[in-house]
């Protein structure tokens, strides 16, 4: 039997303060709250993207950052990049990713987590 993911279910990323975290995810970066989160024992929580995956907050000391991200995918990342500034977010400015038609910029949580914002050409 071969290995063939279907798609990524979530990423997580350590906070130092799960409260702050949900409110930079949820109302910076548009995520929802996902409530349906077990006690697993240790502060977190779960954000979910209008498409189903889920971005997993954990309140641990967050590692130094060399490069590691995620990507969150937008429909529209000039707007999107615009839209982040307004709020006083630093973002990069969108580059173009070769010749495949994607574009994409870069920004970081309040603790220095990677987040890149993605936009795909639509099909």
């Amino acid at each position: 039997m071969s290995v063939a993911p279907l798609g990524v279910d979530h990423v997580a990323n350590n906070v130092a303060d799960v409260p702050a975290g949900i409110a930079f995810y949820t109302e910076t970066m548009g995520l929802v709250q996902n409530h349906t989160r077990p006690d697993f024992g240790f502060p977190g929580a779960w954000l979910d993207t209008t498409s189903g995956q889920q971005v997993h907050l954990i309140q641990a000391e967050v590692p130094r950052n060399f490069g590691q991200h995620f990507a969150l995918v937008f429909e529209d990342l000039p707007a999107t990049v615009e839209a982040l500034r307004a709020r006083g977010q630093q973002v990069s400015d969108p580059v173009d990713v070769g010749a495949t038609g994607r574009r994409q910029a870069f920004t970081t949580d309040p603790w220095g987590n990677g987040i890149e914002l993605h936009e795909r050409p639509l099909v």
